[in-house]
């Protein structure tokens, strides 16, 4: 089947910023029990997870919903005076804005999904000016209301909302969640971002066609005008 559209993850795709995130939770983990997280912790618990999930491994028990967003403006508030203090690096990815300019060129529909909540979606919409290439609708975040990645649903979401089939759809993510949920989904064409050392093991994950460094690797008219 042709692909026809692409979706996004947002952080560490569109926005490199797994160092803020890290340091942002580690900051977070001290204060709720004392001790950072781990890299093994990190990979596991927080890349490509929902604030719920961290949240709930962090305390090592249940968060009602209630108590999510006093947690979460905790932690986001420590990540966004972080992503503001980074200066030259607060800016999309190398090759997110003409492959974007690309896409919209042409037409292609395209979304993002992300593992992000409201506040942090409204922060980037301002700084980096996300609609000049998303509809709003199609900016697809944690609500609540859906499981948050492995599980496919906020992917089946996004192709959804794009108005396509799964396998009309090229994503492009760099955690192993995401890889994980996004296979799930039945993605046509799943892209891994990472460092070059990292690339035979995104490679083996289910599903993984291509390994990329960086989003200038990434041909918008090769993979959906074949």
């Amino acid at each position: 089947m042709a692909l026809k559209g692409f979706v996004f993850d947002f952080n560490g795709v569109l926005f490199l910023d797994n160092e803020l995130q890290e340091r942002a939770w580690r900051e977070y983990s001290i204060r709720l029990r004392g001790v950072p997280l781990s890299s093994e912790e990190m990979a596991e618990h927080v890349h490509g997870r929902n604030n719920r999930h961290t949240f709930e491994y962090l305390l090592g028990r249940s968060v009602d919903y209630e108590e999510i967003p006093c947690f979460t403006d905790g932690k986001e508030d420590i990540y966004r005076s972080l992503c503001l203090a980074s200066c030259d690096a607060f800016q999309l990815s190398p090759g997110a804005v003409p492959l974007l300019y690309s896409l919209a060129a042409m037409g292609a529909p395209r979304a993002v999904a992300t593992a992000m909540e409201i506040s942090n979606i409204e922060f980037f919409i301002k700084h980096f000016c996300l609609l000049n290439w998303f509809e709003r609708k199609n900016i697809v975040y944690d609500d609540g209301g859906h499981p948050g990645k492995p599980a496919p649903d906020i992917y089946l979401i996004a192709c959804w909302r794009l108005g396509l089939k799964p396998e009309e759809c090229v994503v492009v993510e760099d955690s192993l969640s995401g890889l994980a949920a996004a296979n799930a989904a039945g993605i046509g064409c799943l892209i891994a971002l990472g460092s070059k050392e990292k690339h035979p093991a995104l490679l083996a994950m289910p599903g993984v066609k291509f390994a990329v460094e960086s989003l200038a690797e990434v041909s918008a008219q090769k993979l959906l005008n074949p």
